[in-house]
């Protein structure tokens, strides 16, 4: 399996750009957060911890304490290549998270994004 550099990088570093990608288009980082939340297991104190001690996008998903299962229902296109076809379990779950934070920003309900609404 090929380590890509984005395994590396801290997610302290790519957390405060979602935020920003997803205020340009009126939504909060209160919503990135809860995103975050859902899809990781994290409690907010948790998640906070993670981004002080800078830990990488590896270390932040294996350390999640409950990927939630509804995740694999995200389907759709991230940078070109269908989230729901990537094979490299690590990557596809970054892909996840970078899906439901490009839905948010694109004005979705998060009852949709949050895989909720019925």
């Amino acid at each position: 399996m090929a380590e890509h550099k984005i395994y590396k990088m801290s997610f302290s570093t790519v957390y405060p750009l979602y935020i920003k990608k997803v205020e340009r288009k009126g939504r909060t980082k209160e919503e990135v957060d809860e995103i975050i939340l859902w899809l990781t297991g994290y409690s907010q104190r948790e998640m906070e911890e993670q981004i002080k001690k800078e830990v990488n996008f590896e270390e932040f998903f294996e350390q999640a304490p409950a990927l939630n299962p509804a995740r694999r229902e995200v389907k759709g296109v991230i940078c070109g290549i269908r989230v729901e076809e990537i094979e490299e379990p690590m990557m596809q779950e970054i892909r996840y998270m970078d899906k439901l934070i490009d839905e948010l920003a694109k004005g979705k309900k998060m009852e949709k994004i949050l895989r909720t609404e019925q």
